[in-house]
């Protein structure tokens, strides 16, 4: 099973998240790519110690909204927002060069993620820009979304994500951050989610319901409180269940 994380949101004199030390327990690192967060140095910082420690570069990909966390629905134009896309995917390769490696996958950001979860056009868009960059670069997305489904009908890698750290609506869809019960901050209840999503294949959302989970990765958001602690937890607890943390791509 893989694991990532957030990687390389904070921007100039901020720093948000322990990188550092999220890069020991992880497999696949999500580098924010200077839209939604991070900008060149901490792309750099980021993607130099993910090469050494042999952790996989994803390029997490968002609408340029550094106020707003990239958390803001913002109106684009199907070309602008390919173009934008694709902008980001560049960046990020150009630091991973610097370090003999490369961009392994992509997966949008926040409301660029759900946006791209249940409508089309934003879907096509990441798509279209991925088909530009590299067609044989995995998307990163949640199972059976219209991003999944586009990019399976294009020939493309869908990577099946879900969230130990997140709440789940009976329907499969994530609980919205506006609610109070979207995160799941203990960090044991993180970890026996984990060991359930990858030896069950299943997830209890928040009315009591246990609704499928298969997925190829595992996602602990490197900005929530606790986020090392459970992220320990998490990697313990799959290896104590017979499961090897290995990157996807």
């Amino acid at each position: 099973m893989d694991l990532n994380a957030d990687l390389g949101e904070g921007f100039g004199i901020w720093p948000l998240g322990d990188d550092e030390a999220l890069l020991d327990l992880i497999t696949s690192a999500n580098v924010a790519c200077g839209f939604h967060a991070g900008d060149a140095p901490t792309m750099r910082r980021v993607c130099a110690t993910a090469a050494q420690r042999g952790v996989a570069i994803g390029a997490q990909v968002g609408y340029r909204d550094l106020a707003g966390f990239g958390r803001r629905a913002i109106a684009y134009e199907f070309a602008e927002l390919r173009d934008e896309v694709l902008y980001q995917l560049g960046a990020l390769n150009a630091f991973c060069r610097a370090y003999r490696t490369r961009v392994r996958y992509l997966k949008p950001h926040g409301a660029l993620y759900h946006a791209a979860a249940c409508e089309e056009m934003p879907a096509a868009a990441i798509v279209a820009a991925v088909d530009d960059f590299d067609r044989d670069l995995p998307l990163l997305c949640p199972p059976g979304s219209v991003l999944a489904q586009l990019a399976q009908g294009a020939g493309m890698r869908v990577v099946a994500e879900g969230f130990a750290d997140r709440n789940y609506l009976p329907n499969g869809r994530l609980v919205p951050r506006t609610s109070p019960d979207a995160l799941v901050s203990d960090p044991q209840e993180v970890a026996n989610r984990a060991v359930r999503m990858a030896t069950e294949r299943a997830v209890t959302a928040v009315d009591g319901s246990v609704i499928p989970c298969v997925v190829e990765s595992i996602c602990l958001h490197g900005d929530s409180p606790g986020a090392v602690a459970a992220a320990e937890l998490v990697r313990a607890a799959l290896i104590d269940a017979g499961v090897t943390p290995t990157a996807f791509s």
